[in-house]
C-alpha cells in the first residue's frame, strides 16, 4: 500500500502561480528568456491552459491562462502588477540581455545596489515583473543600512 504525500517531492517551496493572457506564448518566452524547462501543462475544452508548470533553475513556476470569466486577470488586464518575483543569477548582465533579447523591457537598469548585489528589474511581455540579481559583495546590516543612508541622502541633494 502506498502512502500519499501531503506536500508532493519538489513542491516545498514556495511556488509563483502566474495569470497570463496567453500562458503558451508566456512558456515559450520564459524558456527563451531564463532557460526553462516545461514539465506539464493540462489544455482545457477550449485550449486555454488550465494549468502548466515549468522549472527555472530547479523551482518551479505554475502558470494559467487568463480567464476574466472566472476573476482569473492577467496583469496586462489590471494595468500591471504589484509582485516581483525574484531571482539570483550567475550574472545578471548576460540574464538581462538574455530576457530583453527575447522580449522583456527594463524597468530599472542593471546597475550595483546598496545592498551588495548587482541588481536590475525587468517586465516580461505578459505584465509580470522580475528582478534578477547576482550578489557581489557580501555586507552587515550596519553597512547596508549606511550605504542605503547614503544613497537616499545623495538622491535628496540631487533633486534639490
Amino acid at each position: 500500500m502506498s502512502t500519499i504525500k501531503p506536500i508532493p517531492d519538489g513542491m516545498n517551496t514556495l511556488i509563483p502561480h502566474l495569470i497570463c493572457r496567453d500562458a503558451s506564448a508566456a512558456i515559450a518566452f520564459y524558456v527563451k528568456a531564463f532557460g526553462a524547462e516545461e514539465q506539464s501543462r493540462l489544455p482545457g475544452p477550449d485550449n486555454k491552459l488550465m494549468h502548466a508548470m515549468i522549472y527555472i533553475d530547479g523551482s518551479p513556476l505554475f502558470l494559467f491562462d487568463e480567464r476574466p470569466e472566472w476573476g482569473a486577470l492577467s496583469p496586462l488586464a489590471l494595468k500591471g502588477s504589484p509582485v516581483t518575483v525574484h531571482r539570483y543569477v550567475n550574472d545578471v548582465d548576460a540574464a538581462v540581455a538574455r530576457a530583453v533579447d527575447a522580449g522583456a523591457k527594463i524597468i530599472v537598469p542593471v546597475a550595483d545596489a546598496f545592498w551588495g548585489d548587482r541588481y536590475c528589474k525587468i517586465e516580461d511581455p505578459f505584465g509580470h515583473n522580475w528582478s534578477l540579481a547576482t550578489h557581489i559583495r557580501d555586507m552587515t546590516s550596519e553597512a547596508i543600512r549606511s550605504e542605503m543612508a547614503k544613497q537616499v541622502s545623495d538622491c535628496g541633494q540631487s533633486a534639490r
